[in-house]
């Protein structure tokens, strides 16, 4: 009888006829690893992608749906040395956290040994050569040996496995080399000690191990702090939600059974569990841990909810749109996910040399063993040199000079609110010298508004805001809004093409077109003097009145055009909006070039054209008909209101209705580039001093440990800059959840 596993129901079946399952994997500890891992996985038949995510431990795969049996990929992961199960957040932050243990347990014991085997070398070394007797000085050997034999054997064990695992599998990781130089330098110094010999390696040895736990401690650590936005998100997902059985019966239940269209109840107090619209109660949400938005939200009937947000003071019955997926949250997860997973050109790059690392430092130290035995040293002096040269090169540096960054700036993006659907988006957005808006929902925003409101009688508003929800149209919306009406005027009617009627203590009140209000002459002024604006009237009675209904331009968008033109950068407008729409913001932002009334084939021409003339261009549109000009572009943004369409073709999404993410995107994008780049020439500076010293013999197996943490530590430091600058405000670091919504 055959032993299959049955893996399912962890598999997400995608829309374009792909198959997905994300599985965490246990013994990737470097950029090789996830080279080898998605080589290999890459070599099955069927599987279109495979992605690692080293910060979490975690491997997306996705293959050509009912071509292949998902057991199939754990068992490729098992014959390439790896443990894989599917992957569940709350097993692998359990995992996580019992490795850290072990790894500072680890450190603790090192750190104990080295202390004490130094304080045996200063106790050798610290008198004259005479004071000290051959056989007190084998005592010290032998002592230290007791301590540092054990101590070694337990706390290289995160290091001995590793290597295990990749040396049973037929291959070479960065561990191997590590344990070989800890392992020779033990042998070396049990040899030299029972051969009565003047120096012993004992300290060299639990040092090294020291100072790789502390680095790989560090590392662990770091992280868990790059990811703590995405943690916290997560953990705003409730486990559990209250749903109506049945009109008088409630009942939890976990969120994994509730389904689009249920009803559910939220208390004060609670965590709302579900995304939806509120259908009774009111009360006042608290979005500060999802928008960092503080003021409190007011909820009543008809009130769009999100999950992860929090009940203040009232009990809301809430019909579910989304539940245990398609919810804002798992949105947000989804983007960051795809942003990490995808990894850049020079990540690939280090990943590259990362695997080169172990064939070549093994040669290194073999070719500087028979040198020096081939130059007439000893056997002693010759493999004290090759241990130095295994343990100065190990490949730290260079394996974190370049994810550490992207994670890092990944984060500070996200704080700045964009998220990023491309990993090489950083590099590209930092080589940009262009920067074409489209008008309409960038420059703008999506949703329009009465423009001329304040100049209204409040009465008149009011009325015809109350006239305008009986209507579904985007004008009389608008007025709705700038109204701030709840209450619908009652016998109202909707006269398709037209616009709505209503009677109010006999007199007759319209709202619509301005023929069907009979002020045609009252709206030709308007949009004479607005030429972007669309006109809606308002009759009652003889009065007439005439609301300028447009999209109102971002806020910021003169700040930051302005800041973008001062930084050197070339901006332009390509809309398919019509001249005079086009020319009025244009005017306002002081965009010199700025072209009207193109389509989407003249859009693609026009980027075309400005790269073959050397320019790198960021496009920023949010549009269906922006999607090919988007992919043309040389990198692209999209505004999180977008359309899907545009969203997939875009490199990464800005929230909110600020356009500051725009120009905060650039500036860390070109900060990320010049860090990743000085950690490159850091990593190769640092083996072309160091490898050269250890070869001839003027590093001790400890000067090379020291050597070689300082400098991960070093690169590590560094990549953290790449955060600096990035903090903005709540509003503008998420966005807004109806924003998020309507993207969807």
């Amino acid at each position: 009888m055959s032993d299959t596993t049955d893996l399912s129901h962890f598999v997400e079946h995608l829309d374009d006829g792909r198959a997905r399952m994300n599985l965490a994997v246990e013994g990737m500890t470097c950029a090789a690893c996830m080279l080898r891992v998605e080589g290999g996985l890459t070599a099955l038949p069927n599987v279109t992608r495979a992605r690692v995510n080293l910060t979490n431990g975690r491997v997306a795969v996705e293959w050509r749906e009912g071509s292949l049996d998902p057991a199939a990929i754990v068992n490729k992961l098992t014959a390439l040395g790896y443990k894989a199960y599917p992957f569940d957040t709350r097993r692998v932050e359990a995992k996580e956290h019992e490795d850290a243990r072990f790894l500072l347990r680890c450190l603790g014991v090192a750190a104990f040994a080295s202390m004490n085997v130094m304080l045996l070398s200063v106790s050798v070394w610290s008198g004259n050569a005479t004071d000290i007797t051959a056989e007190q000085r084998d005592f010290f050997h032998w002592l230290s040996a007791l301590i540092a034999l054990p101590a070694a054997a337990y706390a290289g064990q995160p290091f001995y496995r590793s290597a295990m695992r990749a040396l049973s599998n037929f291959r070479l990781n960065m561990d191997v080399p590590i344990t070989l130089g800890v392992l020779l330098a033990l042998a070396l110094s049990v040899f030299e000690t029972m051969h009565h010999a003047e120096h012993a390696y004992f300290d060299s040895a639990v040092m090294l191990l020291t100072f790789l736990l502390a680095g790989r401690y560090l590392d662990q650590n770091m992280r868990r702090r790059t990811r703590a936005v995405a943690t916290n998100l997560a953990a705003l997902k409730a486990e559990t939600a209250v749903k109506f059985v049945s009109p008088d019966e409630i009942r939890e239940v976990p969120v994994e059974a509730i389904e689009p269209g249920d009803l559910v109840l939220v208390r004060p107090g609670e965590r709302i569990a579900v995304d939806g619209k509120v259908v009774e109660g009111r009360s006042e949400i608290d979005q500060s841990l999802v928008t960092g938005e503080t003021a409190h939200v007011a909820a009543e009937k008809g009130t769009t909810v999100y999950a992860g947000t929090l009940n203040i003071n009232g009990t809301l019955r809430i019909r579910v749109g989304a539940a245990a997926e398609g919810t804002l949250l798992d949105e947000v997860t989804r983007l960051l996910d795809k942003a990490v997973e995808t990894r850049s050109g020079y990540v690939r790059l280090a990943e590259r040399a990362a695997q080169l690392y172990a064939p070549v430092v093994h040669l290194t130290a073999l070719a500087t063993l028979l040198g020096w035995v081939a130059l007439g040293a000893g056997w002693h002096d010759a493999i004290v040199a090759a241990i130095a040269v295994l343990i100065i090169t190990c490949p730290c540096a260079l394996g974190l000079a370049i994810p550490a960054v992207q994670v890092v700036a990944a984060g500070a993006l996200f704080r700045s609110g964009v998220l990023l659907n491309s990993g090489d988006a950083i590099e590209r957005l930092a080589g940009v010298d262009t920067v074409v808006f489209d008008k309409t929902g960038t420059l703008t925003l999506p949703e329009p508004e009465v423009v001329n409101a304040a100049g209204i009688a409040p009465d008149i508003l009011m009325l015809a805001g109350r006239l305008a929800l009986t209507s579904r149209h985007p004008l009389a919306a608008a007025v709705a809004r700038a109204a701030d009406a709840k209450l619908p005027l009652a016998g109202a009617l909707e006269e398709p093409g037209q616009g709505v009627r209503a009677m109010l203590d006999g007199v007759e009140l319209r709202l619509g077109r301005p023929s069907f209000c009979g002020a045609d002459a009252e709206a030709a002024a308007v949009t004479q003097d607005d030429p972007e604006a669309s006109a809606i009237a308002f009759s009652y009675g003889s009065a007439r009145t005439v609301f300028a209904v447009r999209q109102r331009i971002r806020a910021d968008a003169p700040a930051i055009v302005a800041a973008l033109k001062a930084k050197g950068y070339d901006v332009q407008i390509l809309s398919g909006d019509r001249l005079p729409a086009v020319a009025h913001v244009a005017r306002i932002l002081g965009i010199a070039e700025a072209r009207a009334a193109v389509n989407p084939a003249e859009k693609i021409a026009y980027i075309e054209e400005l790269k073959r003339t050397g320019r790198n261009v960021l496009m920023v549109g949010d549009g269906i008909n922006d999607a090919p000009a988007l992919a043309a572009a040389n990198v692209s943004l999209s505004p999180v209101t977008a359309a899907h369409l545009a969203q997939s073709a875009a490199d990464a999404v800005f929230l909110g209705d600020r356009l500051d993410p725009v120009a905060a995107a650039l500036a860390i994008a070109s900060r990320a580039k010049r860090i990743m780049t000085e950690n490159l020439w850091l990593a190769v500076i640092y083996n072309a001093i160091a490898v050269p010293i250890a070869i001839l013999g003027y590093a001790t197996p400890l000067i090379a440990a020291l050597a070689m943490s300082g400098s991960s530590i070093l690169v590590t430091t560094n990549s953290l800059r790449a955060r600096a600058g990035s903090a903005v405000s709540g509003e503008r670091q998420t966005g807004s959840l109806h924003a998020m919504r309507s993207a969807r």
